[in-house]
């Protein structure tokens, strides 16, 4: 990657809208909408670094009729305290709330508590027509990569849906009994057609949800490594061994250009981790990978890379 050939990139970033829909995936949408008509409550998963983005707008509008409950999974991968303010947001909206980490089963009860209260009307509705004892049947929703599959499997205490580190891998619908008068209705991670916020779309492809090959994986590492210098700079340079380097690099001279700079701090890194090809040129492919990996399975700390609207 020349320095020049990446501010190119940088500019054509902001023009990028990702366009892709797989046939599978308007498939699913549309039984999803025919699902709806058979559950109480919908359960949606989210990621806890993207809350936002982890949202699929297109089944906001089918599900808006229904009770719902948001649980912000893959806490251990997101800051504390901003965790605890997306909460106070969507209660803030008047969606429940609930954070996790379904690897540990941490939260599990308290999202199985949170669907037999906000049930408690559906419920009420039931007994008054002598339907006494009903299952509260809830449908579980989720795009790739946000840890539904593995929720669901602790939640169940059974290893009944599908894991995999690849988008869209759960398959096929099922009913799960969770325990006594709890179901639940698992459901392929389905994304939408297009991203026209490049915000949005970047921040999907940080976290793996859009797959590598729909971007290049140097043109997400180098916008990460940018967002990771302003906004969590003592994680990246703990990670990296980078003590004032960032600082030096980034307070030098005005005539060099901004992203000359990112550049160096990602060149550093580079050097660091011996992502170097013959020659000493820098191996941007090694190290886009490096960076990418190591803050999507947390060794760079906790990050998260969306805050709630105040």
């Amino acid at each position: 990657m020349e320095r020049k050939a990446n501010n190119e990139t940088q500019k054509s970033l902001s023009k990028v809208v990702i366009n892709w829909y797989p046939g599978h995936m308007a498939k699913t949408k549309r039984q999803i909408i025919e699902d709806l008509k058979l559950v109480d409550l919908v359960v949606e998963i989210l990621d806890a670094r993207i809350p936002l983005a982890s949202q699929n707008p297109d089944i906001q509008e089918y599900i808006k009729e229904k009770n719902k409950i948001v649980v912000i999974n893959k806490c251990d991968l997101a800051d504390e305290a901003t965790t605890i303010a997306w909460v106070k947001y969507f209660e803030k909206n008047n969606i429940p709330a609930v954070i996790t980490d379904a690897n540990s089963g941490k939260g599990i009860r308290d999202v199985i508590n949170k669907i037999q209260t906000v049930a408690k009307e559906s419920q009420a509705k039931y007994a008054q027509k002598g339907r006494v004892g009903k299952n509260i049947r809830v449908l579980v929703l989720g795009i790739p990569n946000v840890g539904k599959s593995s929720f669901i499997n602790r939640i169940s205490k059974k290893t009944s849906a599908k894991v995999g580190n690849k988008p869209g891998v759960t398959r096929q619908k099922q009913w799960i009994k969770v325990e006594e008068g709890i179901e639940l209705m698992d459901t392929p991670g389905v994304l939408w057609p297009k991203f026209e916020n490049e915000k949005i779309a970047m921040n999907l492809a940080y976290a793996g949800t859009i797959k590598d090959d729909i971007l290049e994986k140097t043109e997400i590492a180098f916008s990460l490594l940018k967002y990771l210098v302003n906004n969590y700079k003592q994680n990246l340079s703990e990670r990296y061994k980078l003590d004032n380097k960032i600082d030096e690099i980034m307070n030098s001279s005005d005539d060099i250009d901004e992203n000359d700079k990112y550049l160096s701090i990602l060149d550093t890194i580079a050097k660091k981790r011996g992502a170097i090809m013959s020659g000493g040129r820098i191996d941007y492919e090694k190290v886009s990978v490096i960076l990418l990996d190591e803050f999507r399975s947390g060794k760079i700390g906790k990050i998260t890379l969306e805050q709630p609207v105040k």
